[in-house]
């Protein structure tokens, strides 16, 4: 079992959605946080009405490499128990549509900012004989569909690198958890990029009939407890969606293809 109370925990994303309700689940946990997004005072916000004592670390994730250099002088020598990757972004345009540039973008941030913080915070936890790190991809990365092909390719690899970052770490008693949501009522979808990298700006069906942030957030945290490698967090097809194509992709794929 991993214990929250009184841990050091880096969240990044924490100012709104699943990020929103981890940060306020920890805190009731008695978790110490380093609480990271790009707006200062949103986090100054968050940070005075959570239990406890936090730190405020805001970092642009779409630029990892300057994330990491300001995160090292923010932080130095600190003490992680935990980091979570949970800042993402996410996609709504064709492929045949969408600008390059906007694939490099959705990379930067879901993915290479994942690997960027994972690889500066794992040699501490080595270091330290223990600790914990949890990345949230998404069932996207594991089953993809249309208007998301950045998106997916980006939380596909978020998978890879953490099984294989799983692998290295097991034997120094570094955990690491992957998280694969499903559809969850929060705003990602107003702030999806579209074909020409600008927001959607508007809710998603899909989203908005999803399982709320909060109950999203204490499976994760359930999960962290129990170091558990990989968790599917949902209802509905996005549950099932990865049993589905283990046992019957060709169904899978037919549906994916007929769906808007």
């Amino acid at each position: 079992m991993t214990t929250i109370q009184g841990a050091t925990i880096w969240l990044t994303g924490a100012s709104s959605g699943i990020g929103l309700a981890l940060a306020e689940q920890l805190a009731a946990k008695g978790a110490k946080l380093i609480l990271t997004a790009r707006s200062t005072q949103t986090l100054e916000a968050l940070a005075e009405r959570l239990p406890g004592e936090h730190q405020v670390l805001s970092l642009d994730l779409s630029k990892p490499e300057e994330a990491v250099r300001n995160a090292a002088t923010a932080l130095g020598e600190q003490k992680i128990d935990i980091l979570i990757n949970n800042a993402g972004v996410s996609q709504r345009s064709l492929a045949l549509d969408t600008e390059f540039q906007v694939y490099r973008d959705l990379m930067e941030i879901n993915y290479f900012s994942v690997v960027a913080l994972s690889k500066w915070v794992a040699p501490r936890m080595v270091e330290q004989g223990h600790g914990c790190i949890v990345s949230v991809s998404s069932v996207a990365g594991k089953v993809a569909t249309k208007r998301r092909s950045g998106y997916s390719g980006a939380k596909f690899a978020v998978i890879g690198f953490m099984d294989a970052l799983r692998a290295e770490l097991k034997a120094s008693n570094v955990h690491c958890l992957t998280v694969c949501p499903g559809f969850v009522h929060t705003q990602i979808a107003h702030n999806a990029l579209v074909a020409d990298g600008s927001r959607l700006g508007q809710a998603d069906p899909d989203n908005a009939g999803g399982i709320s942030a909060e109950q999203c957030a204490q499976e994760i945290v359930r999960a962290i407890e129990q170091r558990r490698d990989e968790i599917v967090v949902g209802k509905g097809l996005s549950k099932i969606a990865p049993w589905l194509q283990r046992v019957a992709p060709g169904l899978l794929r037919n549906m994916i293809a007929k769906r808007d």
